[in-house]
C-alpha cells in the first residue's frame, strides 16, 4: 500500500474540514500531515487557521476498536487539565465514525523535545542532565499524588489486585506468542522468570492513578534552557494500579553507567550513562522522598518491567513468523527476547542490582 491510500485511509479531509468548521468555527487554513514516528496509534498534525493542533485516533482495521481506546486517553488527559500534571490541552473528542472512520480527539500541539535518540546539546552539561532526569521522576510523583476522584476518574480502573493482574495478563500474552516461537527456539529462562513473579507478586500495594508506559520518550522537554518537562503523552494503558509499577517501568529504560549491554540496542537509548545523569538508586530516592511511598519489593516491579518487554518482543517474534509484519525489527526478537530474560533473571538474582 501507497504512503497515499494508507493516508487517505486514515482521514477523510473533507468530512474533517466539515466537523472542525462546525465545532471550532470556520478557518483561513486547513492542513493535515501525518506524523512517521507514531507508536500504536497514529498522530496527525492539523493546521487550522492559526492554531496548530494534532489529531489522534487508531490504525485502521477490523480490531482497531477495540484494541487502540483514543478516547480513553484523551478522558484521563482531559480529566487532568488543572492539575499539576502536564498534559497538552484538550480540544475535542469525537466518536462518530462518520469523520474519519474511528474515535478520534484532538488537542492541541505542544512545541518541544523528545529524548528519543540523542540529548539535545542545550542539555549536554551536568546541571541540565540532573534536572532531565528530576524532572521525569517528579512528574510520575505529580501523576501518582492525582486524586482520582477529585478529577473525575474514580471509576477509571480497578485498582485492588492490579499488580497480580499485570502478572497473569503478560503470562498469557507470552504463552501465546510461545504457541509459534517454541517451534524456532525456547525461552526456558523467560518461564522460570514468570513462576519467580507468581510466586513473589505482592498481594497488597498502594493505589493511585498510574500512566502505564511512563518512560523517557513519552515526555517531551521545552525548548530553552533549563530543561523544562512541558508534557506527558502515551495514556493509552492508564487505568487506576499500582504506581511502584510505573516507577519500574520507568526504570527498565534508565541506564546507569555500570549497566551490561542494552539487551535491544535498536531501542534502547543510553545518553544517561554520561555523568551529571541521575542514577536509578537517585531516581528511587527521589521519587520516595516526593511521594513517601516506599520502593520496597523494588527487583519484583523491575523485573516485571522487562518481563512485560521480553513479552512484547516475543509477540512481535510470533507476528513475524506467521508473516504479519514486514518490521525489520521483529525477526530480531529470536535473539532479543533471549537476551531480556537474562537481564530479567539477573534482576531476580540480584546480579543487576538497582
Amino acid at each position: 500500500m501507497t504512503d497515499d491510500a494508507y493516508f487517505r485511509r486514515l482521514v477523510d479531509e473533507d468530512a474533517l474540514r466539515a466537523y472542525l468548521e462546525a465545532e471550532l468555527g470556520p478557518a483561513s487554513r486547513f492542513d493535515v500531515e501525518r506524523h512517521p514516528a507514531g507508536h500504536s496509534n497514529e498522530t496527525l498534525f492539523l493546521t487550522w487557521g492559526s492554531r496548530e493542533l494534532v489529531l489522534r485516533r487508531p490504525p485502521p482495521g477490523e480490531t482497531a476498536e477495540t484494541a487502540h481506546d483514543v478516547l480513553r486517553e484523551y478522558r484521563v488527559m482531559d480529566a487532568l487539565q488543572e492539575t499539576p500534571v502536564p498534559v497538552p490541552e484538550t480540544v475535542l473528542g469525537c466518536e462518530d465514525h462518520d469523520v474519519v472512520g474511528s474515535d478520534f480527539y484532538v488537542m492541541a500541539r505542544v512545541e518541544g523535545d523528545v529524548l528519543r535518540d540523542a540529548e539535545p546539546e542545550r542539555f549536554a552539561e551536568t546541571a541540565a542532565r540532573e534536572r532531565v532526569g528530576y524532572e521525569l521522576v517528579d512528574t510520575l510523583a505529580e501523576i501518582h499524588e492525582v486524586d482520582p476522584g477529585a478529577v473525575g476518574l474514580g471509576e477509571f480502573g480497578h485498582a485492588p489486585g492490579y499488580t497480580r493482574r499485570q502478572v497473569d495478563r503478560w503470562g498469557k500474552q507470552l504463552a501465546w506468542a510461545f504457541e509459534r516461537t517454541a517451534d524456532e527456539r525456547s525461552v526456558p529462562v523467560l518461564r522460570e522468570v514468570g513462576d519467580w513473579l507468581d510466586e513473589n507478586a505482592p498481594e497488597r500495594h498502594p493505589e493511585t492513578l498510574v500512566h502505564g508506559d511512563y518512560k523517557l520518550d513519552n515526555v517531551m522537554y521545552a525548548p530553552g534552557t533549563p530543561p523544562d518537562l512541558v508534557a506527558v503523552f502515551d495514556w493509552e494503558m492508564s487505568t487506576l494500579g499500582d504506581p511502584r509499577a510505573d516507577l519500574g517501568w520507568m526504570l527498565s529504560y534508565w541506564r546507569d553507567p555500570k549497566d551490561p549491554d542494552p539487551a535491544i540496542p535498536e531501542l534502547e537509548t543510553t545518553f544517561m550513562e554520561r555523568p551529571g545523569y541521575p542514577t536509578r538508586r537517585e531516581l528511587v530516592a527521589r521519587y520516595e522522598e516526593r511521594t513517601g511511598i516506599d520502593f520496597e519489593h523494588q527487583r519484583f516491579y523491575r523485573a516485571l518491567a522487562v518481563y512485560k518487554l521480553a513479552a512484547l518482543g516475543e509477540m512481535f517474534f510470533r507476528r513475524y513468523l506467521e508473516g504479519n509484519s514486514d518490521d525489520p525489527m521483529y525477526p530480531k526478537m529470536r535473539d532479543r527476547v533471549p537476551a531480556l530474560a537474562d537481564r530479567a533473571k539477573r534482576i531476580v538474582d540480584g546480579d543487576e542490582p538497582l
